[in-house]
């Protein structure tokens, strides 16, 4: 698939990927984020921000949701780099972020501070079935420095895979 001029002058691209939510998905998942990062020619910090992104939030899914399977799109839209991950799990409000004694020096548990930190905006979408989860970092205008040699076109498109089942 191409990519195409976004609506602001800019390009735009897809890839997409969709598995069973097991222990091995985050780890999958951070692969094809990799991939996907260096078939855009995303700079390193770019690079890194978008596999961390992915992990977290698709183990969070294998840990927190209860849904049989997990499924990530990686987005360009102009200067701006989306990754949405959903699921079809239960959505389990809490007023509060849980707060134990020993939290503050677990392994764990700190996925979100750190998608909020790599992520410009994040949001959270509760759907009939499921929920989406988007963080979006904000690249250079037209992605300056950060695809290769300059590229009227952008990041090529990856096309859209199905991994596991």
């Amino acid at each position: 698939m191409p990519t195409t001029p976004g609506p602001w002058g800019g390009t735009s691209g897809l890839a997409q990927c969709a598995m069973a939510a097991t222990p091995e998905a985050a780890r999958t998942v951070r692969h094809f984020a990799r991939a996907v990062a260096q078939r855009w020619r995303l700079n390193d910090d770019h690079h890194e921000a978008l596999s961390v992104i992915v992990t977290e939030l698709v183990s969070n899914v294998v840990l927190h949701s209860g849904s049989p399977w997990v499924a990530v799109a990686i987005k360009v839209r102009g200067n701006t780099l989306i990754a949405e991950v959903r699921d079809g799990g239960v959505w389990k409000h809490r007023p509060a972020r849980r707060k134990e004694p020993l939290d503050a020096h677990a392994d764990c548990g700190h996925g979100l501070r750190l998608v909020d930190a790599f992520a410009t905006t994040t949001s959270t979408r509760r759907l009939e079935a499921g929920s989406v989860v988007a963080a979006e970092i904000v690249m250079p205008a037209y992605f300056q420095g950060v695809v290769g040699p300059a590229s009227p076109t952008g990041p090529p498109a990856v096309a859209a895979q199905r991994v596991g089942e």
